[in-house]
């Protein structure tokens, strides 16, 4: 076992796409999993704070972290299998999520096109159960393999033992226990088209495309993307900072009944999930800045660094926004983003 490199009082600014700034008391890149094992073989492993880092586009530093991070780097592509129903295949953790959807797609299995360009690495994926235009990673999920941080056993997760819900996992509910090492995706036969969400067939019709490719869908989703979500390396930000919030039927009902515009979309257990960038729009947020934090002009669910920003900061915009939010319509935002 050897140990990975190790970056002493490390500065965590440019390895999360909100660009706040905090350092880490050590910073350790993983591209192995023997290297983990090394830093569990440390005397004082089992007290150490540690925090799993992937592309850092998903997490809200406040504060500097007092112990380890680790920043997942395991690199690696493949086709695992397939047969007449499916193609199978897998990346390593540390691999961009967008760069393997194309090369999915290159390799002609399609299936993942409509989650193109969401920033993060392929093991941070399952933790969010990231979901864009009509798609949940859940529905193409195989297997993961993920190294138990605090036995050292690598264990093989079904979709079950995940523990998927929107924008949830067992990842998110037992934070800091596992670290995702490899991600295995079922890409189902025939291919068929995810064309239900409007907005993507609205660009396909703008574009004349009647009958789309797995490449046309990816490269509208590309195309919408960049009209609406400002991009990190620009002006920081984590993509939506608010979870849809899902509501009981009576609610959406007088809700509806007040605000016949309100965008509501029936859940298989009969509840409401309702649109949080339409709410906090209404309530004039839409590229409304609160100090160095505000929204973005094109979208009212992302907020944005507008320069200079801290975690405080942001955590002040993202309470006025609640609070407003709830104030005229009774609805609790709850953040996407993990808070540190």
């Amino acid at each position: 076992m050897t140990l990975p490199l190790i970056e002493i009082d490390a500065d965590l600014s440019a390895l999360n796409t909100f660009g706040l700034p905090a350092r880490a008391a050590r910073l350790a890149t993983i591209e192995r999993v023997d290297q983990v094992r090394a830093l569990m073989a440390e005397p004082g492993w089992a007290a150490t704070p540690r925090l799993v880092l992937g592309g850092g586009s998903n997490l809200v530093l406040t504060r500097d972290f007092p112990g380890l991070v680790l920043r997942v780097a395991i690199p690696g592509r493949r086709r695992v299998a397939e047969d007449e129903r499916a193609w199978y295949v897998a990346a390593g953790g540390g691999e961009n999520w967008h760069e393997f959807v194309r090369w999915t797609l290159a390799q002609g299995s399609p299936g993942l096109e409509n989650l193109s360009l969401i920033p993060g690495t392929v093991g941070a994926a399952p933790v969010q159960n990231i979901g864009a235009y009509g798609l949940e990673l859940a529905e193409r999920f195989a297997w993961l393999d993920a190294l138990d941080l605090a036995t050292g056993e690598v264990r093989r997760l079904d979709r079950a033992a995940c523990r998927f819900a929107y924008r949830d996992s067992l990842f998110k509910q037992e934070a800091g226990r596992y670290l995702i090492l490899e991600v295995c995706l079922v890409l189902p036969k025939p291919w068929r088209a995810v064309t239900r969400y409007g907005e993507v067939a609205a660009e396909l019709a703008e574009s004349r495309i009647a009958e789309p490719t797995p490449l046309d869908i990816s490269d509208a989703v590309i195309r919408i993307r960049r009209r609406k979500l400002p991009d990190p390396a620009a002006i920081g930000n984590v993509g939506s900072f608010f979870k849809n919030p899902v509501v009981e039927a009576h609610c959406h009902a007088e809700l509806a009944a007040l605000y016949p515009a309100l965008p509501a979309y029936p859940q298989a257990d009969g509840r409401f999930k309702l649109a949080a960038g339409w709410l906090i729009d209404q309530c004039g947020w839409k590229g409304r800045a609160l100090g160095p934090v505000g929204t973005h002009a094109g979208q009212a669910l992302v907020l944005v660094n507008r320069g200079g920003a801290r975690g405080e900061d942001v955590l002040r915009a993202a309470a006025a926004i609640q609070a407003d939010v709830w104030a005229r319509f009774g609805v609790a935002l709850e953040m996407e983003p993990v808070l540190i």
